[in-house]
């Protein structure tokens, strides 16, 4: 990372007026306002990490759980007063307001979408380590090799999906669609591997494929929900918003991956199968009321695609 930067910096004359502010974000006053709203928004960063610090020092009663619960809720407020101050007072007109509302929807199918994607490398890790066999030729795979299953899914599957995509043209899903896919296919994965749960008992293990399988539909919802939710962000926000607005998606996914901590912190308590059937199932509903308000809330869309 530290290269690709030095080397974006370096060659930065060969990019002309790419990535310059123009209209109305380029004006003086605009830009001087915004450098304001960053600062204010240092401030008050600080002052909710001085006040966290504060509180572990005198909370004696303090774990990792309640303090991941109480960021998850303090990131929660902030994005809901967030999109109300946008909506209310940022946005110019009606067309912007639904816009910027769509986002919203789309904020909390990435929250749900990446609580559950993002415990791939928690309980199902675990579900790896202690219920797969892991044994090829007599030799142990270490459970951290399957992590690249997903990878190489995603190396594989993403130019086929993206050929579907511009292959269907004018017949493409539209996005919320494409978000109720993601999820459903999500929910699917999980079901597969709550089913090959039920067969790991009594110390015997299952077989690797319970979780490629798992993987396989995670990465075709994972390709048919995260790429199209970054462009859309792009496309729907007003210009000079769209830097804010991708950072409420990037928060949405930071949500999801406390979300998927805190549910793999169940994997001991909870029967596998019993664990994995209930997150399927949450997410799969999830992904079904997506399916059942698209056509209301793609109006808010304004014929973006």
């Amino acid at each position: 990372m530290v290269l690709g930067l030095i080397q974006y910096v370096s060659r930065g004359k060969y990019l002309g007026e790419a990535g310059k502010l123009k209209g109305e974000a380029g004006k003086s006053e605009n830009i001087l306002r915004a450098r304001k709203q960053f600062m204010y928004g240092i401030g008050l960063t600080l002052l909710i990490v001085i006040g966290i610090a504060l509180y572990i020092q005198s909370s004696t009663d303090f774990s990792i759980v309640n303090f991941a619960q109480g960021t998850g809720y303090i990131l929660l407020a902030v994005a809901v007063i967030y999109f109300a101050i946008i909506i209310i007072f940022a946005c110019e007109n009606s067309e912007e307001r639904k816009r910027v509302a769509l986002i919203a929807f789309l904020f909390m199918g990435a929250i749900v979408f990446f609580g559950g994607f993002e415990q791939a490398g928690s309980s199902m890790n675990l579900f790896a380590r202690d219920l797969t066999d892991r044994f090829v030729l007599g030799y142990e795979v270490p459970t951290g090799w399957l992590q690249n299953v997903n990878p190489l899914f995603i190396v594989t599957l993403a130019p086929v999906v993206g050929a579907l995509w511009v292959k269907l043209g004018d017949k493409n899903p539209s996005i919320p669609i494409k978000f109720s896919m993601g999820l459903l296919l999500l929910g699917v994965g999980f079901f597969v591997l709550a089913w090959g749960s039920s067969y790991a008992t009594d110390g015997s293990k299952v077989s690797p494929m319970w979780l490629i399988v798992t993987y396989f539909f995670h990465t075709v919802g994972e390709l048919s929900l995260s790429p199209v939710g970054l462009s859309s962000i792009t496309k729907l926000s007003p210009k000079r918003l769209v830097s804010q607005m991708m950072g409420t998606w990037f928060l949405g996914a930071a949500l999801g991956n406390l979300i998927a901590g805190l549910v793999a912190g169940y994997v001991e308590s909870f029967e596998p199968s019993l664990l994995f059937a209930v997150v399927g199932g949450f997410v799969f509903v999830f992904g079904l009321l997506f399916l059942a308000i698209s056509p209301k809330i793609n109006k808010l869309s304004g014929g973006i695609n």
